[in-house]
């Protein structure tokens, strides 16, 4: 029968899978309830408990909103109460020191859950990876800023909750691993979307980077995605939202009921609650950081998708006319669109529909991707290895009847789209999101795909780039494609692994895009 394992705070009684040898752990705490007095504090400590506590259930997901129609949960329903994480392990025996994966699930920091079946740790497990998801506050709750906040906080500054719960899971892997067969010096951490961004900001954060051995990015970077901004603007963002929801002070904001604070935030963007430069978590901007090479120096291994947006997002409801399009990018650039035109040329509607989805994914997250690569490649004095995913999805399954493609990967009922969900054409490559299955070996779990002999395969090597880099720093290994570092060679292109059913190497041919989006973002 399997024993407890034994932490810092307590013991807890797990489960075990008979067929697989896995043992999981889920639903333990690793900061106190950030309820009544802790609403927008820093993640604090746990109280150590008595006897043995059963880790065989998700613990409650972070207050959100049902944004994504592609998130499905398994956790314990929804609270504030939701600082929990989750672990599988091949072997919980101090003497095991196996590499460790954590996990931040993306969602726009607005949604999602380390209960999600696509981010389940067992087949990183199997491999031989100590795995965890780890929950994080989210919106109003993991990212509002307010003077009184900033007032009582030590030091100075608010907004960054979902951040320091992120620090504070590093914190307790880096203190409870060992008991669970990990290493605490061979930490990988990695994510998808705002999950990835999650990643580039533990990388900057004076707080996080000695917890980290290395990083993992799949879409998304903070050096252009979802950026922290100034704190007194974010404080001002702030007072708005007090304002909206009758708030005289930080005592009235605290008394109102959760599920009254969550509905106060419907229709607003992520942009409405973004994280602060409050001098602690970030002590300056993150551009400057990696300037600087202050950054964590770890091993990287980052790209995106093909199809990271459609043209749709760009052109709306418009034909995919070489007139639209330059109408549009006219709108948007200015006196700049004829360069924009020369580096997403729209001469016929096919062009017009490729540079399209091009320019709409690199405004939306393969920018802000790339420079997190360029930077790191430059001042971070380790391997950058450098991917582009490209695998398209197979087909629906028939028994998702009137489903269709929704905006950033997601999907949508034909038949209940709310007024304002963007229905997508079929997609020809491979869209926001799409990955993460096949990355963390759960293609079994979503059940919305005719998944086929080739999606295994492509699963297949990426999952073993996953945890030969989680184990070494370096995603090489026998029978698998060579994969050469994009930072090899002074001034050189950066190489770039093309994930596919024909994996392969190429040269970055598109910096000169990069470059050009610099400006928009780099200020």
């Amino acid at each position: 029968m399997q024993s407890p394992v034994t932490t810092r705070t307590g013991k807890v009684l797990g489960l075990i899978d008979e067929t697989t040898g896995v043992y999981s752990f889920k639903g333990i705490p690793f900061a106190a309830p950030p309820v009544g007095a802790l609403r927008w504090s820093a993640p604090q400590p746990v109280q150590p408990w008595s006897g043995v506590r059963e880790a065989v259930r998700f613990g409650p997901r972070a207050m959100q909103l049902p944004v994504f129609g592609d998130m499905n949960f398994r956790s314990n329903g929804m609270s504030e109460d939701c600082l929990y994480l989750n672990v599988w392990t091949p072997d919980p025996s101090t003497s095991a020191r196996l590499p460790v994966l954590v996990y931040f699930y993306g969602g726009g920091f607005v949604a999602g859950d380390g209960s999600e079946p696509r981010y389940d740790g067992a087949q990183m497990a199997r491999r031989g990876i100590v795995a965890l998801t780890v929950n994080y506050r989210l919106g109003v709750f993991g990212f509002f800023a307010h003077p009184e906040l900033s007032a009582e906080s030590t030091p100075h500054g608010s907004g960054n909750y979902g951040y320091l719960d992120q620090n504070a899971a590093l914190v307790w892997v880096r203190d409870h691993i060992a008991a669970f067969g990990g290493d605490p010096g061979r930490v990988t951490i990695a994510g998808e979307s705002a999950g990835s961004i999650s990643v580039s900001a533990q990388m900057v954060s004076p707080l996080s980077k000695g917890l980290i051995a290395g990083a993992i990015g799949s879409s998304g970077s903070l050096l252009g995605s979802l950026p922290p901004v100034p704190l007194a603007e974010a404080e001002q963002m702030g007072l708005a939202f007090a304002k909206k929801v009758g708030a005289q002070s930080l005592a009235d904001l605290r008394a109102i009921p959760a599920d009254k604070l969550l509905e106060a935030t419907q229709g607003m963007e992520p942009e409405e609650f973004p994280s602060a430069i409050d001098g602690f978590f970030f002590p300056k901007s993150p551009f400057a950081i990696f300037a600087s090479g202050e950054q964590a120096h770890v091993p990287l291994m980052v790209g995106w998708n093909s199809e990271e947006m459609n043209y749709r997002a760009l052109l709306g409801e418009r034909e995919p006319t070489p007139k639209n399009y330059a109408a549009v990018v006219r709108g948007l650039y200015g006196d700049q669109a004829e360069q924009v035109l020369r580096l997403y040329p729209g001469a016929t509607p096919d062009q017009v529909e490729q540079s399209a989805t091009e320019l709409a994914g690199d405004r939306f997250i393969a920018y802000s991707t790339w420079k997190w690569a360029d930077e790191h490649r430059q001042t971070g004095g380790c391997p950058v290895f450098r991917y582009l995913y490209a695998h398209p999805r197979p087909p629906m399954v028939p028994e998702m009847g009137d489903a269709v493609a929704g905006l950033a990967g997601g999907v949508v009922r034909k038949s209940a789209t709310a007024a304002k969900a963007m229905v997508m054409p079929p997609a020809k490559g491979a869209v926001h999101s799409a990955d993460i299955e096949y990355a963390m070996g759960n293609l079994a779990t979503n059940q919305v795909y005719a998944w086929t002999a080739e999606d295994e395969q492509v699963s297949e090597l990426m999952q073993a780039y996953y945890a030969n880099f989680a184990k070494t720093g370096d995603p090489n290994g026998p029978g698998l494609p060579v994969w050469p570092r994009a930072n090899e060679g002074e001034g050189a292109e950066m190489q770039v692994m093309v994930w596919d059913v024909h994996p392969h190497v190429m040269a970055d041919r598109d910096r000169a895009r990069y470059t050009f989006l610099d400006p928009f973002y780099n200020k």
